[in-house]
Protein backbone atom coordinates (compact mmCIF):
# COMPACT_ATOMS: atom_id res chain seq x y z
CA UNK A 1 0.00 0.00 0.00
CA UNK A 2 1.26 3.82 -1.16
CA UNK A 3 0.51 6.82 -0.27
CA UNK A 4 1.77 10.41 -0.24
CA UNK A 5 0.95 11.60 3.45
CA UNK A 6 3.22 11.22 6.07
CA UNK A 7 1.07 10.47 8.79
CA UNK A 8 -1.07 7.37 7.23
CA UNK A 9 1.33 4.87 6.33
CA UNK A 10 1.57 4.73 10.35
CA UNK A 11 -1.61 3.99 10.87
CA UNK A 12 -2.13 0.27 11.92
CA UNK A 13 -5.49 -0.74 10.25
CA UNK A 14 -6.06 -4.65 10.77
CA UNK A 15 -6.30 -6.64 7.39
CA UNK A 16 -6.55 -10.42 6.39
CA UNK A 17 -3.59 -10.73 4.31
CA UNK A 18 -0.28 -9.43 5.27
CA UNK A 19 0.39 -5.68 3.52
CA UNK A 20 3.52 -3.09 3.70
CA UNK A 21 2.90 0.28 3.86
CA UNK A 22 5.36 2.64 1.81
CA UNK A 23 5.15 6.14 1.30
CA UNK A 24 5.21 6.99 -2.42
CA UNK A 25 4.58 9.45 -5.19
CA UNK A 26 2.19 7.51 -8.14
CA UNK A 27 4.65 10.17 -9.98
CA UNK A 28 7.78 8.43 -8.98
CA UNK A 29 6.83 4.70 -7.86
CA UNK A 30 10.16 3.18 -5.73
CA UNK A 31 9.27 -0.42 -7.23
CA UNK A 32 11.35 -2.62 -10.00
CA UNK A 33 10.38 -3.64 -13.01
CA UNK A 34 7.94 -6.22 -13.51
CA UNK A 35 7.09 -6.85 -9.86
CA UNK A 36 3.10 -7.17 -9.16
CA UNK A 37 0.39 -9.09 -10.44
CA UNK A 38 -2.03 -6.63 -9.64
CA UNK A 39 -2.49 -2.68 -9.05
CA UNK A 40 -5.16 -1.12 -7.91
CA UNK A 41 -5.71 2.92 -7.93
CA UNK A 42 -8.57 4.64 -5.78
CA UNK A 43 -9.17 8.04 -6.51
CA UNK A 44 -6.35 9.54 -6.37
CA UNK A 45 -4.79 10.13 -10.18
CA UNK A 46 -6.65 12.93 -10.66
CA UNK A 47 -3.80 14.65 -8.06
CA UNK A 48 -1.07 13.82 -10.10
CA UNK A 49 0.93 16.26 -12.28
CA UNK A 50 2.00 14.14 -14.73
CA UNK A 51 -1.24 11.36 -15.35
CA UNK A 52 0.36 9.76 -18.40
CA UNK A 53 3.99 9.07 -16.56
CA UNK A 54 2.21 7.65 -13.75
CA UNK A 55 0.32 5.52 -15.81
CA UNK A 56 3.64 4.25 -17.40
CA UNK A 57 5.44 3.96 -14.42
CA UNK A 58 2.21 1.60 -13.50
CA UNK A 59 2.69 -0.09 -16.22
CA UNK A 60 6.20 -0.79 -16.04
CA UNK A 61 5.92 -2.71 -12.06
CA UNK A 62 3.75 -4.99 -13.45
CA UNK A 63 4.57 -8.13 -14.68
CA UNK A 64 3.64 -9.84 -18.06
CA UNK A 65 -0.18 -10.07 -18.33
CA UNK A 66 -0.33 -8.15 -14.76
CA UNK A 67 -3.74 -6.27 -14.39
CA UNK A 68 -4.32 -2.39 -13.17
CA UNK A 69 -7.76 -1.53 -11.64
CA UNK A 70 -8.08 2.35 -10.90
CA UNK A 71 -10.86 4.47 -10.49
CA UNK A 72 -10.95 8.20 -11.19
CA UNK A 73 -12.83 11.46 -11.01
CA UNK A 74 -14.07 12.42 -14.33
CA UNK A 75 -14.38 15.59 -16.38
CA UNK A 76 -17.72 16.59 -15.51
CA UNK A 77 -17.63 15.94 -12.36
CA UNK A 78 -18.91 19.80 -9.92
CA UNK A 79 -19.88 20.82 -13.09
CA UNK A 80 -22.58 22.67 -11.17
CA UNK A 81 -20.49 24.38 -8.82
CA UNK A 82 -17.72 25.25 -11.44
CA UNK A 83 -20.31 27.32 -13.74
CA UNK A 84 -21.96 28.74 -11.19
CA UNK A 85 -19.02 30.12 -9.91
CA UNK A 86 -17.97 31.42 -13.09
CA UNK A 87 -20.55 33.12 -13.91
CA UNK A 88 -20.76 35.02 -10.88
CA UNK A 89 -17.38 36.25 -11.04
CA UNK A 90 -18.10 37.29 -14.65
CA UNK A 91 -20.82 39.62 -13.36
CA UNK A 92 -18.94 40.47 -10.47
CA UNK A 93 -15.08 41.23 -11.10
CA UNK A 94 -15.19 41.06 -15.03
CA UNK A 95 -13.20 37.17 -14.97
CA UNK A 96 -12.97 34.42 -13.05
CA UNK A 97 -9.93 31.80 -11.84
CA UNK A 98 -10.10 28.22 -11.91
CA UNK A 99 -11.60 27.26 -8.41
CA UNK A 100 -12.22 23.69 -9.49
CA UNK A 101 -9.08 20.94 -9.90
CA UNK A 102 -8.76 19.85 -13.56
CA UNK A 103 -10.24 16.61 -14.56
CA UNK A 104 -9.71 14.13 -17.03
CA UNK A 105 -12.47 12.63 -19.93
CA UNK A 106 -13.06 9.46 -20.34
CA UNK A 107 -11.95 9.17 -23.75
CA UNK A 108 -8.86 10.94 -23.29
CA UNK A 109 -7.80 8.07 -20.20
CA UNK A 110 -8.46 5.70 -22.99
CA UNK A 111 -5.92 6.99 -25.02
CA UNK A 112 -3.51 7.52 -22.12
CA UNK A 113 -3.75 3.95 -21.07
CA UNK A 114 -3.40 2.88 -24.41
CA UNK A 115 -0.70 5.19 -25.17
CA UNK A 116 0.90 4.01 -21.45
CA UNK A 117 0.70 0.31 -23.06
CA UNK A 118 -2.17 -1.18 -21.65
CA UNK A 119 -3.75 -3.88 -24.09
CA UNK A 120 -7.45 -4.81 -23.54
CA UNK A 121 -8.66 -1.77 -22.31
CA UNK A 122 -12.16 -1.15 -20.33
CA UNK A 123 -12.89 2.29 -19.13
CA UNK A 124 -16.06 2.90 -17.62
CA UNK A 125 -18.05 6.01 -16.38
CA UNK A 126 -20.77 6.27 -13.29
CA UNK A 127 -22.33 9.29 -11.90
CA UNK A 128 -23.18 9.75 -8.08
CA UNK A 129 -25.25 13.11 -7.22
CA UNK A 130 -25.44 14.28 -3.84
CA UNK A 131 -27.41 16.75 -2.48
CA UNK A 132 -26.96 19.58 -0.22
CA UNK A 133 -28.73 22.83 0.95
CA UNK A 134 -26.38 25.40 -0.78
CA UNK A 135 -23.37 25.90 -2.12
CA UNK A 136 -21.62 26.76 1.02
CA UNK A 137 -21.99 23.28 2.28
CA UNK A 138 -20.68 21.95 -0.94
CA UNK A 139 -17.71 23.95 -0.46
CA UNK A 140 -17.21 23.15 2.78
CA UNK A 141 -17.64 19.11 2.16
CA UNK A 142 -15.00 19.50 -0.77
CA UNK A 143 -12.41 21.08 1.74
CA UNK A 144 -13.34 18.86 4.35
CA UNK A 145 -12.29 15.82 1.93
CA UNK A 146 -9.16 17.80 0.75
CA UNK A 147 -10.81 18.19 -3.02
CA UNK A 148 -10.17 22.24 -3.49
CA UNK A 149 -9.07 23.11 -6.36
CA UNK A 150 -5.25 22.20 -6.65
CA UNK A 151 -4.33 24.74 -9.32
CA UNK A 152 -1.02 27.07 -8.80
CA UNK A 153 -2.90 30.27 -10.35
CA UNK A 154 -6.28 29.84 -8.48
CA UNK A 155 -7.24 33.07 -6.16
CA UNK A 156 -6.01 32.05 -2.50
CA UNK A 157 -9.99 34.04 -1.47
CA UNK A 158 -13.52 34.37 -2.98
CA UNK A 159 -15.27 37.65 -2.58
CA UNK A 160 -18.48 37.76 -0.17
CA UNK A 161 -20.47 39.47 -2.95
CA UNK A 162 -19.29 36.86 -5.84
CA UNK A 163 -20.06 33.81 -3.05
CA UNK A 164 -23.53 34.89 -2.73
CA UNK A 165 -24.23 35.50 -6.83
CA UNK A 166 -22.54 32.06 -7.80
CA UNK A 167 -25.37 30.86 -4.30
CA UNK A 168 -28.17 32.38 -6.26
CA UNK A 169 -27.13 31.09 -9.78
CA UNK A 170 -26.77 27.71 -8.49
CA UNK A 171 -29.90 27.70 -6.97
CA UNK A 172 -31.39 29.00 -10.10
CA UNK A 173 -29.91 26.96 -12.61
CA UNK A 174 -29.62 23.57 -10.86
CA UNK A 175 -31.54 23.69 -7.66
CA UNK A 176 -34.51 21.16 -7.04
CA UNK A 177 -38.22 21.37 -6.17
CA UNK A 178 -37.13 20.62 -2.30
CA UNK A 179 -34.86 23.81 -2.07
CA UNK A 180 -31.53 21.17 -2.37
CA UNK A 181 -28.84 21.62 -5.51
CA UNK A 182 -26.73 18.74 -6.87
CA UNK A 183 -23.13 17.90 -6.81
CA UNK A 184 -22.64 15.70 -9.39
CA UNK A 185 -19.48 13.77 -9.20
CA UNK A 186 -18.27 11.13 -12.39
CA UNK A 187 -16.36 8.21 -11.37
CA UNK A 188 -14.16 7.23 -14.52
CA UNK A 189 -13.46 3.16 -13.94
CA UNK A 190 -10.93 1.55 -16.09
CA UNK A 191 -8.81 -1.67 -16.55
CA UNK A 192 -5.89 -2.35 -18.60
CA UNK A 193 -3.38 -5.35 -19.04
CA UNK A 194 0.18 -5.48 -19.40
CA UNK A 195 0.81 -6.92 -22.48
CA UNK A 196 1.70 -11.52 -22.75
CA UNK A 197 1.66 -13.58 -25.76
CA UNK A 198 -0.63 -15.86 -24.19
CA UNK A 199 -3.59 -13.11 -24.25
CA UNK A 200 -6.06 -12.82 -26.70
CA UNK A 201 -5.06 -11.11 -29.91
CA UNK A 202 -7.50 -9.39 -32.72
CA UNK A 203 -7.00 -11.60 -35.66
CA UNK A 204 -5.09 -10.14 -39.39
CA UNK A 205 -7.31 -7.88 -41.43
CA UNK A 206 -9.02 -9.67 -43.81
CA UNK A 207 -8.67 -13.32 -42.46
CA UNK A 208 -12.90 -13.38 -41.41
CA UNK A 209 -14.82 -16.68 -43.36
CA UNK A 210 -18.15 -14.77 -42.99
CA UNK A 211 -19.26 -11.06 -44.18
CA UNK A 212 -21.24 -8.74 -41.81
CA UNK A 213 -23.68 -8.26 -44.97
CA UNK A 214 -24.59 -12.03 -44.33
CA UNK A 215 -25.83 -11.47 -40.70
CA UNK A 216 -28.77 -10.56 -42.01
CA UNK A 217 -30.04 -13.61 -43.57
CA UNK A 218 -29.28 -15.81 -40.19
CA UNK A 219 -33.11 -15.77 -39.88
CA UNK A 220 -34.48 -16.16 -43.26
CA UNK A 221 -35.94 -19.21 -44.20
CA UNK A 222 -34.03 -20.91 -46.87
CA UNK A 223 -35.66 -21.70 -50.75
CA UNK A 224 -33.87 -24.60 -51.36
CA UNK A 225 -36.17 -27.87 -52.06
CA UNK A 226 -36.42 -29.74 -48.95
CA UNK A 227 -36.58 -33.22 -51.42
Amino acid sequence: MTDVSHQNPKVHRPTEIQTHRVLADEEFLPFRENTFDLVLSSLTLHWTNDLPGALRQIHQVLKPDGVFVGAMVGAETLYELRCSLQLAEMEREGGFSPHVSPYTTVTDLGNLLGQAGFSMLTVDIDEVQVYYPGIMEVMTDLQGMAESSCAWNRKSLLHRDSILAAAAVYQEMYGSNTGTVPASFHILYMIGWKPHESQAKPAKRGSATVSFGDLSKINQPSNKDPS
